[in-house]
């Protein structure tokens, strides 16, 4: 790619729109599927303002907390996983610190606060209505669930609701997002959780805001929109954004090798981006015999989008994801290894190893072992070829490791927890899906992929991984010897 794009090619959009509009049918009863009749209508732009990486508490106390408390109208929370942590202390703190704040300077606009959760533990899990309506939790409810009183948040004339949606056996709704005033968004990969995950978190302008609140609205119902403002709209946030320089500038977090690092994003034109969401899928046709549960995932839009993309890559697939356990995604991989292109894949080891085994009925170490083998095979049988037109692609694939001159640091992520898909590092998908089978079939998930050039966001993530981690296979590398 040579200067700043403003639309995706046809090499995308077509095949994608395509495979989208030959599964349509399917879609019918996607939770949500305003988008199924016209699936170009999730193409649109956005103006990122920043990227963040660190542990899941580093990211709110840096991110998404300060937003929060500098809502003016609106304040729209979703995350997966709901839990008693630091993270969630953070949070109610920020509510009191706001409520405080607006109790001292009346205004007659009150602030409209909704929380969207999927799980705050397995009875709640076992026990929830199967209602796509949700369970809406009482004021009487909210301090059981780490929140202030309702007296102290409409001290602050702040109305708050709370939500939760899980669909049994497996479909949790996997998205985090924060949307405020209607204007701005933030998408990172943590929970509210008191796991020391290294995690990612973009914020973003524009609009794909629109997009992020139509999806909010479809789905939770509970849209806290700021009555028409024009100078809060991400029209309007779009367009101030062209006025300034267009050199992005890395912000670290101040100590050496530390996780915590940012990057701030002068302003910049607009984005082509497109907003992928991902229905949960209640059956997701397993077997006592794993042989006999190989069905195909659902086409979704960010099922589609990732496979589209596999299929069209041309140089190289670089890929983050806590677990890998998804045969037709590790499939696309060795279609494009068989081409030519270079793989690269971060993960993490042993995380999550009981939640694979119920979702997948395998592990990540199992589907690695396996992948491993097969691209061998490919290998050998490309080398036999006598008159091959290409070499495979390099495949190399890395667990993550702490950093151990900073073990024992609050802020030093034990596991990687991040999600990320670059292709030919022009294509970058951000959001809440895994390279799992639990993300492909059953859970609910969002995707935001922009085609930008890719270097200035690697260069963030990168730094902080490639000092953590362990080669687990590089094609590369010679083959160990037997003694």
């Amino acid at each position: 790619m040579t200067g700043i794009a403003t639309e995706f090619p046809a090499s995308f959009v077509g095949p994608w729109t395509e495979l989208l509009q030959s599964h349509k049918k399917d879609q019918d009863h996607d939770f949500p599927n305003y988008h199924v009749d016209r699936p170009e209508s999730l193409i649109t732009s956005s103006v990122p303002k920043a990227l963040y990486v660190g542990t899941g508490l580093t990211i709110f106390t840096r991110a998404l907390l300060p937003a929060i408390l500098n809502a003016k109208h609106s304040v729209n929370f979703v995350t997966c996983y709901w839990a008693d942590s630091p993270t969630l202390n953070s949070f109610r703190e920020t509510l009191i610190k706001l409520a405080s704040a607006r109790a001292e300077n009346p205004s007659e606009v009150p602030l409209k606060v909704t929380i969207g959760f999927s799980s705050s533990g397995l009875f709640q899990k076992l026990l929830h209505t199967s209602s796509r309506d949700g369970h809406v939790y009482p004021p009487s409810k909210w301090p059981s669930l780490g929140l202030p009183n309702e007296e102290l948040l409409r001290a602050g004339n702040i109305e708050l609701s709370v939500k939760s949606l899980f669909f049994t056996p497996f479909s949790v709704m996997h998205p985090k997002y924060l949307i405020v005033d209607g204007a701005k968004a933030w998408v990172p990969s943590c929970n509210v959780s008191w796991e020391r995950w290294f995690e990612g978190c973009v914020e973003l302008e524009g609009d794909v805001v629109i997009q992020l609140a139509a999806f909010q609205d479809g789905v939770w119902g509970t849209l806290a929109f700021p009555e028409s403002r024009e100078e809060d709209s991400p029209r309007n946030t779009l367009h101030a954004t062209n006025r300034s320089s267009k050199r992005a500038s890395m912000l670290i977090g101040g100590v050496e090798n530390s996780a915590t690092q940012s990057l701030k994003f002068p302003e910049m034109p607009p984005v082509p981006t497109i907003f992928l969401p991902s229905s949960h899928h209640r059956n997701p046709r397993f077997s006592v015999f794993p042989i006999l549960s190989q069905s195909r995932p659902p086409i979704t839009p960010l099922n589609a989008a990732l496979l589209t993309l596999f299929n069209n890559a041309q140089r190289s697939i670089n890929i983050v994801t806590p677990n890998v356990t998804a045969w037709p995604f590790m499939e696309a991989l060795l279609a494009a290894l068989q081409r030519g292109v270079d793989v690269q894949i971060r993960t993490s080891k042993n995380m999550m190893n009981v939640e694979q085994i119920i979702t997948a009925e395998t592990t990540t170490s199992r589907c690695l072992d396996r992948f491993i083998k097969e691209y061998k095979a490919l290998s050998q049988r490309q080398g036999d070829l006598e008159a091959q037109d290409e070499e495979v692609g390099r495949l190399e694939i890395l667990y993550y490791q702490p950093l151990e001159s900073r073990a024992g640091e609050e802020d030093e992520p034990v596991l990687s927890h991040f999600k990320m898909t670059m292709v030919d590092e022009e294509y970058l998908v951000l959001g809440s899906g895994n390279q799992d089978r639990a993300s492909w079939w059953t859970s609910q998930e969002i995707g935001i992929l922009f085609y930008v050039s890719c270097f200035e966001w690697r260069r963030l993530w990168e730094g902080v991984l490639e000092k953590r981690a362990e080669t687990l296979f590089d094609s590369l590398a010679p083959e160990p010897q037997p003694e």
